[in-house]
């Protein structure tokens, strides 16, 4: 089973999550709505409302209530987007050009606060505690993460453990929340509940290391697109953390002075991609990630065989056969 199979399961419950998106950002100030839409009609796979509707139809909740907290979690995931955009001067995102980019960074960075708070009046409605404390704790561990990142940026000396907490607190506590969330909508156990989260955790690590992993496994005819994007804006991934703590130290020293002193010219970046292709780090990276999936699958061991048990497993495959 693929993904592409797994989301026609779910279209009626995904057209009633779209339905409170487009509703939940109409506003009279009409650069809020343009500058939302403009992200979040642009192609993204909604996979974290989607995990949210699986877990909560594991545990059995099939109430309004869980289009409502979809929709939260997918405003959260937009606002971070428009933050981290600003912060990254990007200007391209989902292959278009980018908010910040279009109306500047002011714009996107009071979008992305409205987005938060749209979100937040959602999670109100539903009213329900354990679900309010688990998004607001996550709100706050995200927030730490991008000022740790951001404290960390064109830092050579990253150690793995350090990047990981930064996936964790960036990436992967959004979807642990989503998972779990759905487990406390359906009333589930703690150790159930628990279990999902941790689910979220782990394919939320594996997607976030793929993902960086995928910047590095260039083709030629991708230079001087995307490509380097990760080096260009300092960020310290894994293939080339474990790639500066693998290679000889002469052509260490190198790499670490480019890239401190971001002297990251065509040529540069595409001598340090074939060291990290040579490393090894990208079969270390993908090795990391592939653990965090079995550790993923190996968490649905509470639930009993059934559909859902087996599209959240199905899920968690789809993260690691991405390709570039």
């Amino acid at each position: 089973m693929d993904l592409s199979d797994i989301f026609p399961l779910y279209q009626d419950e995904m057209r009633q999550v779209e339905a409170h998106l487009d509703r939940y950002i109409t506003s009279d100030v009409k650069l809020i709505p343009e500058i939302a839409h403009h992200l979040i009609d642009s192609g993204g796979k909604r996979l974290r409302p989607l995990l949210h509707l699986i877990c909560a139809r594991l545990c059995g909740y099939s109430g309004k209530h869980r289009f409502g907290l979809a929709a939260s979690i997918e405003f959260i995931h937009t606002a971070s987007l428009l933050h981290d955009d600003v912060i990254d001067e990007a200007l391209i995102r989902r292959g278009k050009t980018s908010a910040n980019r279009l109306w500047g960074n002011a714009a996107s960075i009071l979008v992305g606060d409205f987005l938060y708070s749209k979100a937040f009046n959602l999670l109100s409605d539903i009213g329900n505690i354990r679900v309010f404390r688990l998004m607001s704790k996550m709100t706050n561990v995200m927030s730490e993460g991008e000022v740790f990142q951001l404290m960390k940026c064109g830092d050579t000396s990253l150690t793995e453990e350090e990047y990981l907490s930064i996936v964790e607190k960036k990436t992967a506590v959004l979807i642990s929340s989503a998972c779990e969330s759905g487990a406390v909508l359906g009333g589930a156990p703690e150790s159930r509940a628990r279990a999902l989260g941790q689910y979220g955790h782990d394919i939320g690590m594996a997607f976030q290391i793929t993902d960086d992993t995928l910047d590095y496994m260039a083709r030629e005819e991708d230079f001087g697109k995307s490509i380097g994007k990760d080096l260009e804006e300092g960020k310290m991934t894994l293939p080339l953390i474990y790639t500066l703590s693998h290679c000889p130290p002469s052509r260490r020293e190198r790499m670490k002075t480019a890239i401190e002193k971001k002297d990251l010219s065509y040529e540069t970046i595409r001598n340090i991609f074939e060291v990290v292709q040579k490393s090894g780090g990208i079969d270390y990276s993908l090795q990391r990630a592939a653990q965090f999936i079995t550790q993923a699958q190996s968490r649905l061991n509470v639930f009993p065989t059934g559909p859902e048990k087996e599209h959240l497993t199905a899920v968690a495959g789809y993260i690691l056969s991405r390709k570039i």
